[in-house]
């Protein structure tokens, strides 16, 4: 373990200290919502109140679930809404019409996947939120825009922490709690606001997964693992297939690969749009009881119940383009570098993404002016056609990209074409898109690491190309 040195110490005491000084505990993230409707008596409550307090709260369990325990978690606002037809009432007008709050600014939400601790003496029971956090994610929800975004922070980031020096942000939950985690997580985004934190137990996402019928996801390569210490056993085929709760975790979790911790990231991120539009399926409510269930059981936060309520309502208007992902830019440590091994954050392609996603603006982003043709942007032949990754490769060097550079394809047939913004760069992407005269732009970290871009051809491509 690497020292930090009493200066160092020092400065990050201190700025920890300020920032738990700053508790958001104490301070409402809702104000009241437009001609709010008058209160019941407390000695009275409606049950149509309590029925609806049910329904969001389980909605935002699943969400809440679903964010930590894979990357699922990263919405607690699903629009799982019955269906509007003559005669019915709208669950979501019903529930908009009885909320008292709505929320009036952006939030910022950690959710944190919560690992068992493993290395406890023989015979003590873990508190269930006591150890390492499986998966981080920094969701923000902007009623202004109304959207979301979801920052994945690799486990593995390298982060100092007091009086423990370099360690693997997945260890602050360990040392002191969610409150530390988000100051920590805080310390090192260059000071974002964390509002509130949610916190998943591993339990939860097997149960999830199996609530909600399973998710369709495609397996890129074939998974086969196994680990006696931690009981896992992994044994995936490749392929498009529906994966029930056990399976979903083994894909989830599996990283016996060359990407490791990052490959990780980038499989939750598939599960985690697989799920939600699971939870955007009205037959979902007829699960509502069992999710609260699984609420109560599994879920730790310092959300208030009328801040869940809001959230819900939130939820409800969300449009699948305005819900958006990427993961925390970076490399792997090399290996003389450091004892264990880290993710390094790029700190210019950090400064980029929480200018964009989280509304932070630096000296060092909005001096920078980078023309789009030097854009780094991966290949990844999906179309079926084995010439069109390298088609694709000189029509983008005819149009002034020099830094593009062909992957191995992608095993999966696809009629259309994607544009992984892999850093954030959505403005880049949507240029590319213009340029191209097809693809749809993907906000997500799922393409190649080493990309700012990866375009994954489709069969559109080739027709536009006239082959």
């Amino acid at each position: 373990m690497v020292q930090v040195n009493s200066e160092e110490q020092s400065s990050l005491n201190s700025k920890l200290e300020k920032s738990a000084s700053q508790s958001p505990d104490v301070v409402s993230l809702l104000s009241p919502a437009p001609e709010p409707q008058p209160p019941l008596p407390p000695h009275r409550p409606s049950p149509l109140k309590w029925l609806l307090r049910g329904v969001a709260i389980g909605t935002t369990a699943i969400v809440s679930t679903i964010v930590g325990a894979t990357a699922a978690m990263m919405v607690p606002l699903p629009s799982a809404i019955a269906p509007q037809q003559e005669g019915q009432i709208s669950i979501q007008n019903v529930l908009h019409q009885s909320l008292n709050y709505q929320i009036t600014r952006p939030i910022n939400i950690l959710v944190m996947g919560i690992d068992l601790p493993m290395d406890l003496p023989p015979g003590k029971i873990p508190h269930v939120f006591a150890g390492r956090s499986d998966t981080m994610l920094l969701v923000r929800l902007d009623p202004t825009t109304e959207s979301v975004n979801v920052l994945s922070i690799p486990r593995d980031t390298q982060v100092l922490l007091p009086d423990e020096g370099i360690e693997k942000i997945n260890h602050a939950n360990v040392v002191g709690g969610a409150k530390f985690a988000a100051q920590v997580v805080s310390q090192n985004l260059n000071g974002v606001t964390i509002d509130r934190y949610v916190r998943v137990s591993t339990g939860a996402f097997r149960e999830l997964v199996d609530l909600v019928g399973g998710v369709r996801v495609f397996v890129p390569e074939p998974m086969q693992y196994e680990d006696v210490t931690q009981k896992l056993k992994i044994d995936l085929q490749e392929g498009w297939q529906v994966l029930g709760g056990e399976q979903a975790e083994q894909f989830a979790r599996f990283r016996n690969d060359q990407y490791g911790d990052v490959g990780r990231v980038q499989r939750q991120q598939q599960l985690l749009r697989a799920l939600r539009e699971k939870l955007t399926n009205p037959a979902m409510i007829a699960r509502l009881p069992q999710a609260i269930q699984l609420f109560n059981r599994y879920i730790d936060t310092n959300l208030s119940s009328d801040e869940l309520l809001a959230l819900a309502d939130f939820g409800m208007g969300l449009q699948q383009d305005n819900f958006r992902m990427v993961m925390l830019p970076g490399r792997f440590s090399a290996p003389e570098e450091f004892e264990a091994s880290y993710w390094i954050a790029d700190p210019i392609a950090m400064d980029q993404v929480m200018h964009e996603y989280f509304d932070l603006s630096s000296v060092a982003v909005l001096s920078q002016h980078h023309s789009s043709t030097d854009l780094r942007i991966a290949i990844q032949n999906a179309s079926g056609d084995p010439e069109m990754g390298s088609k694709m490769l000189a029509y983008l060097q005819d149009q002034g990209f020099h830094n593009a550079y062909v992957v191995e394809d992608w095993p999966d047939f696809q009629t259309e074409t994607q544009i992984i913004a892999q850093r954030g760069d959505l403005q880049g992407a949507s240029t590319l898109g213009t340029i191209m005269g097809v693809g749809k732009v993907i906000s997500a970290s799922t393409g190649d690491l080493e990309s700012d871009l990866t375009i994954r051809v489709g069969t559109d491509w080739q027709q536009k190309a006239g082959t």
